[in-house]
């Protein structure tokens, strides 16, 4: 919905034409909150259409590949919101289908149009802090994942669905590839999941080695209910740059009861911003036929850093890629 009222406000030379649900009920209420009168429960009925030149893919991880290749082969724009497929053979599937039929291919890395990380990686690129060496970022949801995301099968878990965006961030300030990764995680905040998914997790940490050598963390962790926190730092030889923060407002009360700050929510009210800009930009590289700032190969890179990183939450040992 985030998407679909962004292109319903307006966004250049796009219009909203229609959304897809399997829900009727969902599907009824989309309707009514958007003002359209076009809805469908099938994607493939919606891909039938002459007046529809472009797709958002915005259901969960496990259904993006059959979708977006359908889309691609009728001719369709893709903008597929991040984890991009469950593993490496999906998303080839998706670049090669989008290649084939002459259709763009972004991924929803909505950080990457953020202005506080956008002008970060500007000071990194200028060599405000000399040569980087290490690139921490984190990632803390505040809310209780969904029944569905605690089967691994389906969703790939915290690294996909929450870290994605910090492996993202990882490889685009590094400039680099993951070599090696080594990861830790645990259950501490699901009591519902740990009898049928006992390999749920819902805290991880993440350490990585890049083939420039640069070193690499992200910590992940989702109902923390503290509110919705994102932030990272990037250590160079000459100082360091952070990003990031988790306060609502500027404003600060202090009473004889402590110091208080209002708390981000949601992540989509702290990269609000960001994301009517990835849409936009999404509009822009099919009009001016560029490619996408955050890519299929993006995509795909980070899915195989997730995939690496359950194999070692699973081994208990490093992990190397294969790039």
């Amino acid at each position: 919905m985030i998407h679909a009222k962004n292109f319903a406000a307006g966004i250049g030379s796009a219009r909203l034409t229609a959304v897809v649900d399997p829900v009727a009920a969902s599907l009824k209420s989309a309707l009514n909150e958007l003002g359209l009168d076009k809805g469908y429960s099938d994607y493939r009925k919606a891909l039938e259409c002459d007046d529809i030149g472009a797709v958002v893919i915005a259901t969960p991880t496990a259904y993006h590949r059959d979708i977006a290749v359908a889309a691609a082969q009728a001719g369709k724009h893709i903008f597929c919101e991040k984890p991009m497929a469950m593993n490496a053979g999906e998303c080839g599937e998706m670049i090669a289908e989008a290649k084939s039929n002459r259709v763009k291919l972004q991924i929803g890395f909505m950080r990457r149009f953020d202005r506080s990380f956008m002008h970060a990686k500007e000071r990194v690129d200028a060599g405000e802090i000399g040569c980087v060496v290490q690139v921490k970022s984190l990632t803390h949801g505040p809310s209780i994942p969904k029944p569905w995301m605690y089967d691994l099968s389906k969703s790939n878990g915290p690294l996909a669905e929450v870290n994605s965006h910090d492996i993202d961030i990882l490889r685009w300030f590094t400039g680099s590839e993951f070599r090696t990764v080594y990861a830790i995680g645990g259950n501490y905040r699901c009591p519902d999941a740990r009898k049928e998914f006992p390999d749920f997790y819902d805290n991880v940490m993440l350490t990585a080695a890049f083939e420039n050598k640069m070193q690499g963390f992200i910590g992940g962790a989702q109902g923390v209910k503290y509110g919705y926190d994102a932030r990272t730092e990037i250590l160079g030889t000459e100082g360091i740059i952070m990003v990031g923060h988790m306060n609502d407002t500027s404003v600060v009360t202090c009473t004889q009861a402590g110091v208080r700050q209002p708390i981000v929510k949601s992540w989509m009210d702290l990269f609000f911003d960001a994301y009517r800009a990835e849409d936009e930009d999404f509009v822009r590289c099919i009009l001016e036929n560029r490619a996408p700032k955050a890519s299929g190969i993006d995509g795909r890179r980070a899915v195989e850093v997730v995939n690496a990183g359950n194999e070692s939450l699973r081994t208990g040992t490093p992990v190397k890629l294969v790039n």
